[in-house]
């Protein structure tokens, strides 16, 4: 499939962000076919380079080829006034700006969202950070890890009495950020179908982690419920939660109706724990949280994750085990859902790399990865000759004068 044949082919990104959110959502926007250049400060560039594991290129770690694919790399410096002039101008035949840094920061460089979209009126700005561009909190430096804890869900991460936690130790509140400021840009760019006018995309990264807390803000509201540290289970629903299996593993049962707890007795062969005689009432459960938990523990803890996943499937019982990265890799629905991508680097030192698939999957266009994140600078001279008409010698210019 070529790019013409893509959802967003035609349309062309320039993706000014650092690290994960807003870059993320640019990298999303080009699965499906936009071009997307990412501007860079000359000499380090975007400082995720350098974050995680190395690649064996010296500029890159394997985060940033999985995270900067079918990505361009421009230098260019944002800061030094003819940097922003040549942004300017890139800007006029563009049709998305995404930047992710602290809010003033490309106003203090001539580039805020007044002075762009003077320029070219039809242009689509996503502005991700941490508290957003409003409010008293606006200038606070935000990363992933304070988003979580000011947007409430590092409260309820971790077993009950215990240190919070942040699940997983993820980047989660870039990722989530990234997925809104991508379905902010197209709805931005549907709307500018109808009256020609672009706009901006705000997204605070506390934002996305908030709106999706469940029941939170209206039983407070309503009840004044502050819902602490459940560990791995839930006050809603009882059995539900993680359980040991016989060989060092994990399983994840959920029963959150009477009718599905029905079947886990019957999976466990102890049908007299359900009825009325027994637990087969939510709210009994509920009760009797420890002791239900300890008799499924019990019950898990006989048989290997194996033999308890076989019972769970044949009773129709939600069950599911706690993989591994190991254990996805040797997945055969992960194998033929295609959700591990494998792709060839031209440059030696790096081979091939797997990285996760394009989600979502599109019937008819599915996206697509072309290539693994850049080297610095790899098309800096191409994109200032072919979209700008720069000859060599400005170029050079630009090079000694730190602008490139």
């Amino acid at each position: 499939m070529s790019d013409r044949d893509l959802p967003l082919s035609g349309i062309r990104v320039l993706d000014v962000a650092t690290f994960i959110a807003a870059p993320y959502a640019a990298s999303i926007l080009g699965e499906f076919g936009a071009q997307v250049t990412k501007v860079e400060q000359p000499g380090g560039g975007d400082p995720f380079r350098r974050f995680g594991t190395p690649s064996g290129r010296q500029d890159s770690t394997l985060a940033w080829l999985s995270e900067a694919r079918n990505k361009r790399s421009l230098t260019l410096s944002l800061s030094h006034p003819q940097g922003a002039e040549i942004f300017k101008q890139l800007v006029c035949d563009v049709d998305v700006v995404c930047e992710n840094f602290r809010p003033g920061t490309m106003e203090k460089w001539g580039l805020g969202w007044q002075d762009l979209t003077a320029i070219n009126p039809s242009l689509v700005m996503l502005r991700v950070s941490g508290y957003g561009q409003s409010g008293p909190y606006r200038g606070r430096p935000g990363f992933a890890r304070i988003a979580h804890a000011f947007g409430g869900l590092s409260h309820l991460a971790g077993m009950p009495g215990e240190t919070p936690v942040t699940p997983g130790s993820t980047s989660l509140a870039d990722y989530m950020s990234g997925l809104y400021g991508a379905v902010g840009v197209l709805l931005a760019l549907r709307q500018r179908d109808k009256t020609g006018r672009g706009q901006m995309v705000d997204v605070a990264l506390y934002e996305s982690v908030f709106r999706v807390l469940d029941e939170l803000a209206p039983a407070y509201a309503k009840q004044g419920t502050v819902r602490g540290r459940e560990g791995a289970g839930t006050a809603n629903a009882c059995p539900h939660g993680h359980f040991p299996t016989q060989d060092g593993k994990w399983v994840a049962i959920a029963c959150t109706t009477d009718k599905m707890f029905e079947r886990l007795v019957k999976a466990i062969g102890r049908p007299e724990l359900g009825g009325d005689a027994g637990y087969g009432g939510q709210r009994k459960r509920l009760a009797n949280r420890e002791r239900v938990d300890k008799l499924v523990a019990a019950w898990s803890g006989s048989l290997s994750q194996a033999a308890i996943m076989e019972l769970c499937l044949r009773f129709e019982v939600p069950c599911g085990p706690l993989n591994t990265i190991a254990d996805i890799f040797e997945d055969p629905h992960i194998a033929a859902r295609g959700n591990l991508a494998t792709i060839s680097d031209a440059d030696a030192r790096i081979g091939t790399v797997v990285v996760p698939s394009v989600i979502p999957r599109l019937s008819e266009t599915p996206g697509q990865i072309d290539s693994l994140g850049p080297e610095l600078g790899a098309d800096s001279e191409q994109i200032l000759k072919e979209v700008l008409g720069f000859d060599d010698d400005q170029i050079a210019a630009l090079r000694e004068a730190g602008v490139v």
